[in-house]
């Protein structure tokens, strides 16, 4: 929870907002390759990419 703490307070204090939507992009993306990956969907999500 301090990384996520800590890039609050960056993009906060350096006005960097625009990497809120990327990061959080980022995340889903992670969730979605790690929980998807020894499941039935597996192939599914391979196909997207």
């Amino acid at each position: 929870m301090d990384f996520i703490k800590d890039m609050w307070l960056f993009m906060r204090e350096r006005k960097k907002f625009w990497l809120a939507p990327l990061l959080v992009m980022l995340m889903l993306l992670g969730i979605l390759i790690v929980l998807g990956g020894g499941t039935a969907v597996a192939p599914f999500i391979y196909s997207l990419f």
